[in-house]
């Protein structure tokens, strides 16, 4: 069992990013098209925080032309280039799928100062 603990946390990414539920994030994913990548950025709200260790990832929400779209990504994953917190939100939940039936300003999520 330990080295399947070594070999989780070598695998590992260093620099990953802290991200809470609530806080509005860029998340930059490779994507492959015929021989070459490029990063599609994908902007929204972190509505929920699944597992732990090498396992763990968070669902993105975000409104794309009046229709809510979600995404989930691995934390760890080599696809997911770089994350990036453009502010912090006060909550007090730690899955936020009521957003889901919200429609405007309701589904905003407080700023946390």
């Amino acid at each position: 069992m330990d080295a399947l603990k070594l070999i989780e946390q070598s695998s590992m990414k260093a620099d990953a990013p802290v991200i809470e539920v609530g806080d509005l994030v860029k998340v930059g994913v490779k994507i492959k098209e015929g021989d070459k990548f490029r990063i599609q950025v994908f902007e929204g709200t972190v509505i929920a925080k699944k597992h732990g260790g090498i396992n763990e990832t968070f669902t993105v929400r975000r409104v794309a032309h009046g229709c809510g779209v979600e995404r989930v990504f691995p934390l760890h994953s080599p696809s997911v280039e770089k994350v990036e917190v453009i502010r912090h939100g006060k909550v007090r939940r730690a899955k936020l799928y009521y957003l889901r039936d919200r429609v405007g300003k309701a589904a905003k999520v407080k700023s946390r100062v």
